[in-house]
This record gives C-alpha cells, sequence and structure tokens, in this order.
C-alpha cells in the first residue's frame, strides 16, 4: 500500500478540523508553491537512491577500481575488494529502500552514517578535495531525510 504523508494530507486534515478561516492559496504561485513543498522531499529521496544505487552499481562491477579508498587496507589485497564488494551491495539495498520508502527514516540514517564515513576517510587521506565536498553535500542530503517524517509515495506495510 502506498501511503500519502505529505503537506497536501496535512492541510486537508486541518481544514476538515474546522480551520475554515483560511483559504489556500489558489493563484499559480501558491499551487507551484504547495507542489513544490509536496514533492520535493519525494525528489530528493529518489535522488539520493539514484546516486546511491550509481555507486554501489560500479563498485559491484568494478571493484579494483575502488581499493584505493578503503582505509588501512592494501589496495591489492582480496579483503580490500570483498570489502569493497560488501560495500557496493550495502549501497545498493539502501538506494532500493530509500527510493521506494521502505523503512524511510531508518535506511536514509544508515546512508547518512556511511556517507560520514566517507567524508571522515576521503578528508583524512586527501584533504578537502571537490570529491569530498561533493559527498558532503550527499550526506546533507540523507540527514535531511533522515529528520523529514512527511513524504509522499512511501511503502507501508
Amino acid at each position: 500500500m502506498i501511503k500519502d504523508t505529505g503537506t497536501a494530507a496535512r492541510t486537508r486534515a486541518r481544514t476538515a478540523e474546522g480551520n475554515a478561516h483560511a483559504e489556500p492559496d489558489t493563484s499559480l504561485a501558491g499551487r507551484a508553491q504547495r507542489l513544490a513543498a509536496d514533492w520535493a522531499p519525494t525528489l530528493a529521496r529518489v535522488l539520493l537512491g539514484l546516486v546511491l544505487a550509481w555507486f554501489g552499481y560500479h563498485e559491484l562491477v568494478q571493484p579494483q577500481l575502488w581499493t584505493g579508498y578503503v582505509p588501512a587496507v592494501s589496495a591489492t589485497s582480496t579483503f580490500a575488494v570483498v570489502l569493497v564488494l560488501v560495500h557496493g551491495w550495502v549501497l545498493l539495498m539502501l538506494a532500493v529502500a530509500i527510493i521506494a520508502g521502505v523503512a524511510l527514516r531508518l535506511a536514509a540514517a544508515v546512508a547518512a552514517l556511511l556517507l560520514l564515513q566517507i567524508v571522515v576517510t576521503l578528508t583524512i587521506t586527501g584533504g578537502l578535495t571537490d570529491l569530498t565536498l561533493r559527498d558532503v553535500g550527499v550526506f546533507g542530503l540523507a540527514i535531511c531525510l533522515t529528520g523529514n517524517a512527511s513524504q509522499r509515495a512511501v511503502l507501508t506495510g
């Protein structure tokens, strides 16, 4: 079942409770603002999921290209390849959960922790680079989704 916990649902509930004095803004700008408020978190969720899926897929297809990012392990070791493969599967599973809206806040929190680890490791090993700052942005998106309880098109049991 798909559940709608968005702003529009809350607005309808408040209006039904007797808040008849507030008239909704029916202008084009008002409708656009409501549309953006209702769907922006869902779009952010899908985009975060796509980023995680992209990197997870590439870690699974060519793990040897990613072993250099594994801290404290030789990049040429089999153990580094195994760690990259596990990391790739975790990224893919988080991507599916986030896009589908399954245990969304938990999946976003786990993704945020994983991205924090990536940011810290990249900062320690290479300093603040464009790569590190990109991941800071993705980390921030995961944090925002962790704190957002209002979402559209989420799966519930």
